[in-house]
C-alpha cells in the first residue's frame, strides 16, 4: 500500500498494496525533470517543502533554473511554491487568464497546503513575490508568451490543454522562445518520451529532448515500487487500485457530464465514484517491462488531498511478506532514497499532505495470501 502526494498528490505505499497521491507530487516530480534537465541532481529533486517546514524562499532573479509556469492551477501553483523554496531556481514568468489579484489570493491561502510562507503582492499587473517580480501574461495562444525575453529556459504546462509534443513545441518555436518543456500530466502521443523520478528519469532523459512528460500522479506513486517488486521477485501480472483524491473536474453537486460516464457527475463530497484510469497500463511507458502485465481502476472519494493506490500481484519468485519489507526499506534509503519512503507507524492519509516523497510503503498495511500473491 502506498501513500502519494503529487504535482500530482504524496504516495504512500502500504505493504505492497496500496500508495496515496497529491497534487505536490507531481510538482516535486516536474521540479525534478526540470532540474535533471538543467544537470542538477540530487537533492534539489526531493528537498522537503511541507506545511510546518521552515522555508527559506529564493529571491534570486539570476538562479541557475529559471522557470515558467503556463496555467496557475492546483499543479501550477504548488509548481510556484516548491520553485520559490530552492535557492538554484526562480520563477521568471507565469501566463494565466486569472487576474492577477485572484492569482495573489490563491497563492496566499490554500486549503490543503496552507497559506504561503512569504510575501506576495500585486504591482503593475504583475505579482511580486518575496520581493521578487515575476512577469504575468494571459493569452491562450502560446505563441504569444513572451518566454525568451522574460529569460525563461524550462516551462511547466499544467495548463492540461497542451499534452502533445507538438502542440508544445509552439513554446520553443516561438518569437520569445523557451528552451524545454515538461507537461504536468500524461501525453497524448507516442512520440513524447515519459520521465518518472526513480524509474526512469535519469536513465532516459537525454539533453536534446525538447518536450518530455512526467506522467499522472497516480502512475509516479505506482511506478517505483512496481519496478523495485519486479526486479527483485517479478510480477507475473498485477491488478491497480487508486482511492484517489477529489479533482478539479468533479462536481459538488449532481449534475451532467460529457460522455457515457454518468457516474463522474455525481456529486463530490457525498460520493464514493467508481472511475477509469489509464495510470497502470501507463507504468510500461517508464518502465516497458510491465507491458500488458498491470490494469487497474479507480475510485474517487471525498478527499481533498492524497490517495491510495492498492496494487496486487502474482510474483514469478516466491517469497515472504518481511523479505519484501526489508528490500523496499533498503531501497528507500539506498537507490531510491528520496523518491520512496518508508514506514512503519499506523499513518492515515492526511499525514502525507505535502510529502516529497513519490511514495511512501507502509509496511503495517500490505498482506500476502501465498508466497506467490501479494
Amino acid at each position: 500500500l502506498g501513500f502519494g502526494s503529487g504535482l500530482s498528490r504524496p504516495a504512500i505505499t502500504f505493504g505492497i498494496r496500496r500508495d496515496f497521491i497529491i497534487v505536490m507530487l507531481r510538482a516535486f516530480t516536474l521540479l525534478a525533470v526540470i532540474a535533471a534537465a538543467a544537470g542538477f541532481n540530487g537533492p534539489v529533486a526531493h528537498s522537503r517543502v511541507g506545511r510546518t517546514a521552515a522555508v527559506q524562499m529564493s529571491t534570486d532573479p539570476d538562479a541557475p533554473i529559471k522557470v515558467g509556469i503556463n496555467g496557475f492551477g492546483r499543479i501550477g501553483r504548488l509548481v510556484f511554491r516548491i520553485a520559490m523554496a530552492r535557492d538554484n531556481m526562480v520563477v521568471k514568468h507565469i501566463n494565466s487568464p486569472m487576474a492577477p489579484e485572484y492569482m495573489q489570493y490563491l497563492l496566499r491561502y490554500d486549503s490543503a497546503h496552507g497559506r504561503y510562507k512569504g510575501e506576495v503582492e500585486v504591482k503593475d499587473g504583475n505579482l511580486i513575490v518575496d520581493g521578487l517580480e515575476i512577469t504575468l501574461s494571459a493569452t491562450r495562444d502560446p505563441t504569444e508568451i513572451p518566454w525568451g525575453s522574460r529569460e525563461v529556459d524550462y516551462i511547466c504546462e499544467s495548463t492540461g490543454a497542451f499534452t502533445t509534443t507538438e502542440s508544445c513545441m509552439q513554446h520553443i518555436e516561438s518569437s520569445s522562445p523557451a528552451k524545454k518543456v515538461v507537461i504536468s500530466a500524461p501525453a497524448k502521443d507516442p512520440e513524447t518520451p515519459t520521465l518518472v523520478v526513480g524509474v526512469n528519469a535519469a536513465e532516459e532523459y537525454k539533453s536534446d529532448m525538447k518536450v518530455v512528460s512526467c506522467a499522472s500522479c497516480t502512475t509516479n506513486g505506482l511506478a517505483p515500487l512496481v519496478k523495485l517488486i519486479d526486479q527483485e521477485y517479478g510480477i507475473a501480472e498485477g491488478l491497480m487500485t487508486t482511492v484517489h483524491a477529489t479533482t478539479a473536474s468533479q462536481l459538488t453537486v449532481d449534475g451532467s457530464m460529457k460522455g457515457s460516464d454518468w457516474r463522474a457527475g455525481r456529486a463530490a463530497a457525498a460520493n464514493i465514484i467508481p472511475s477509469s484510469t489509464g495510470a497502470a497500463k501507463a507504468v510500461a511507458k517508464c518502465y516497458p517491462k510491465t507491458k500488458g502485465k498491470l490494469t487497474g481502476m479507480a475510485f474517487r472519494v471525498p478527499t481533498i488531498d492524497v490517495s491510495v493506490v492498492d496494487l496486487t500481484c502474482r510474483l514469478e519468485k516466491s517469497t515472504d511478506y518481511d523479505k519484501i519489507k526489508a528490500a523496499v526499506k533498503k531501497a528507500s534509503e539506498g537507490s531510491m532514497k528520496g523518491v520512496m519512503g518508508y514506514t512503519e507507524d499506523q499513518v492515515v492519509s492526511q499525514d502525507f499532505v505535502g510529502s516529497e516523497f513519490s511514495t511512501t510503503f507502509d509496511a503495517g498495511a500490505g498482506i500476502m495470501l501465498n508466497p506467490n500473491f501479494v
